[in-house]
């Protein structure tokens, strides 16, 4: 592997320079291990003697989809407990009657099911955690299951709830018994963060009611909402927890002990399955911009607070880049650059 390490440091350094974010942490590696790395300015402006480190926690976000939730439906797929393509009104009384009964977890890995795009979950239905189940599970769909790919929270959501259907499993205790443990992913959870890891977090948008920038709890309003734990948002992690779930997609071998997913799993979700329609979806990955997946097969998820992970198995590599930049805005254009950028030194 030919990196140019130069390059991505003088990246990275720009990013932080311009207030893209405070900091970054980035690795990019292969099956047998991370390769390169490294952590580029402070975790928090505001206090000059406290640098980003390679040990730094950050609020994953929606790779909380990735890391939690495609991870969990994969296990029980594999486990023969799951079916992508049997309609959920037909196995899940939950939602029998009601029109979220005709969509399948194909269609919701897919961003096809056509659920309603309103995600605002206490403006809808308030807070209460089974009236906001029950409103995200009976409430009517935006269009006919496999019209149009349109994203929304709202399918992580609906997954989560139906893998703790299915285990009989809260979703942090399915994810850590067969994801994280297995993998050795020691500082990966969902929030909130106990006081001896907050102080290794960087801190992301301010709370306005509180004053200060949340360390440790989930930026997500959905997340928190449902204590911490929702298929949105709500993990956290460091660098070393997430190159080793990257390893074990490249060559399930790397596992301490075998995690629930294995390579059928990894393949089925690295390839369109969205045929015609726009834009292009794996389940849950999708191809990395400016890239083609029949020629490149670079794919990635992203993190709204600043996180991202890159995965090729054409090439055998991985990249991870982690920052905070909500901590300065939600404005997602400057970093859309950065990534672009860092991705394609990565995979050059």
């Amino acid at each position: 592997m030919t990196l140019d390490i130069d390059s991505i440091d003088k990246l990275l350094h720009n990013g932080v320079r311009d207030n893209v974010y405070p900091g970054a942490v980035w690795a990019i590696g292969d099956a047998t291990g991370t390769q390169a790395n490294g952590a580029i300015g402070l975790l928090d402006p505001t206090q000059p003697d406290q640098p980003m480190r390679l040990d730094t926690i950050f609020d994953v976000a929606s790779l909380t989809k990735i890391l939690a939730v495609w991870a969990s439906i994969g296990t029980l797929v594999e486990d023969g407990k799951l079916q992508l393509n049997e309609p959920l009104g037909n196995f899940w009384p939950e939602v029998t009657g009601h029109q979220l009964s005709e969509v399948t977890t194909h269609h919701l890995l897919t961003h096809t099911a056509g659920l309603p795009l309103r995600a605002n979950l206490k403006n809808l239905y308030g807070t209460d955690a089974q009236d906001i189940r029950d409103g995200v599970l009976h409430e009517a769909l935006h269009r006919p299951p496999g019209e149009a790919v349109e994203y929304t929270d709202r399918a992580a959501l609906v997954l989560g709830h139906l893998a703790e259907h299915i285990s009989g499993q809260k979703l942090d205790q399915l994810a850590h018994t067969r994801i994280w443990r297995p993998l050795g992913m020691a500082e990966t959870s969902f929030g909130p963060l106990p006081s001896c890891s907050v102080k290794r977090c960087a801190p992301t948008e301010m709370n306005e009611a509180a004053g200060l920038h949340l360390k440790g709890i989930a930026h997500d309003f959905s997340a928190r909402l449902l204590d911490g734990v929702c298929g949105i948002a709500g993990v956290f992690s460091v660098l070393d927890d997430l190159a080793v779930f990257l390893r074990h997609m490249l060559d399930p071998a790397v596992a301490p002990e075998a995690p629930g997913f294995g390579p059928d799993w990894v393949t089925e979700s690295l390839r369109i399955h969205t045929e015609e329609m726009t834009p292009e979806r794996g389940l849950f990955w999708h191809p990395a911009p400016g890239t083609d997946p029949a020629t490149d097969d670079i794919w990635v998820h992203y993190g709204f607070t600043g996180t991202g992970m890159w995965i090729s198995p054409a090439n055998s590599r991985w990249a991870v880049l982690l920052t905070n930049k909500l901590y300065y805005t939600r404005d997602r254009e400057p970093l859309t650059a950065v990534r672009n950028a860092f991705r394609a030194a990565a995979f050059r």
